[in-house]
């Protein structure tokens, strides 16, 4: 395949990705496969809870699966949903962190559908290890959730980093964090990869950095950023703070939007959800409750 068919496949892919496409949210579904449950970063605003139906939000999923179990999975649901586009890996913890039950996913559904857009989210922790291998398995879309661009502002919002089998905490692991994100945002772009660049906007914390990270992830190569509105998590550090105001992320996204092309439409959608975008039908698609009623006929 040419360079030039290259881009036109990837471009053809991103037009038809929800996450990417303002447009395409309103035509086709993904599904996200909870095959990722360690995660390698602690965030002040996250906390994992992996049997909750009735919360929408990242890291919260009702089923951890296999990957064998996640293939059976998208089989069922590309069976009903005829406009299934994309399969991303998005935890509840992180794509990375877990890479080899990630890969054997992707390489499992590959199998069974070749055209199927595969998409993965990531704290970029560990991409400088492994982005050499996204293009051998498909992975031309990848999610980068990067909230600083300064170690001493990350040291307020990661409480710890575990990287290479040592824990680092305040500015020093905040350090190491940014370094491998940049250095792997870089990286993919370089590579042809599609980046999309999430940032929690935590008013008060890194609020008034937020346009100083748009620019700097468009010099590296990123397609797209996505500023994300700050969800208190019960029982995580960020518990008491205020959700983020709707106006002033619009005005935030208004802003950066000069630099570098907003995502207007995310839903920040659960580890495990299934659809259009706002349409989650995970609760219709329990694996488990699917493969039993199977084995009853």
């Amino acid at each position: 395949m040419s360079c030039q068919s290259c881009i036109g496949n990837k471009d053809q892919q991103t037009s038809k990705h929800p996450c990417y496409s303002a447009d395409a949210h309103n035509h086709y579904a993904r599904m996200h496969l909870p095959v990722a449950p360690k995660c390698n970063i602690q965030c002040n605003y996250c906390r994992r809870k992996f049997d909750c139906v009735n919360e929408s939000r990242p890291g919260v999923t009702s089923q951890i699966l296999s990957p064998q179990e996640a293939c059976e999975r998208f089989i069922l649901v590309k069976e009903r949903l005829n406009n299934l586009s994309v399969v991303g890996i998005a935890g509840p913890g992180d794509a990375l962190a877990n890479w080899d039950k990630t890969k054997e996913t992707i390489k499992l559904i590959k199998k069974v559908d070749k055209q199927i857009i595969f998409c993965l989210s990531t704290n970029g922790l560990l991409l400088p290890d492994y982005f050499q291998q996204f293009f051998a398995l498909g992975i031309n879309h990848v999610t980068v959730t990067l909230n600083s661009i300064k170690p001493e502002i990350g040291a307020k919002i990661y409480k710890y980093i575990n990287y290479r089998g040592k824990k680092y905490t305040g500015k020093e692991g905040a350090k190491i964090l940014l370094e491998n994100q940049l250095e792997g945002i870089q990286s993919l772009a370089r590579q042809g990869v599609v980046v999309k660049v999430n940032i929690v906007m935590i008013k008060g914390i890194n609020d008034i950095q937020i346009p100083h990270i748009v620019k700097k992830v468009k010099e590296l190569g990123a397609y797209i950023t996505n500023i994300m509105p700050l969800i208190p998590a019960p029982g995580s550090a960020f518990a008491n703070l205020p959700q983020t105001d709707e106006k002033e992320l619009n005005l935030m996204r208004n802003r950066c939007q000069v630099d570098l092309l907003q995502m207007r439409h995310c839903k920040q959608c659960r580890a495990d959800a299934v659809g259009l975008l706002g349409e989650d039908r995970s609760r219709e698609f329990c694996l488990r409750k699917e493969l039993k009623g199977k084995k009853a006929v």
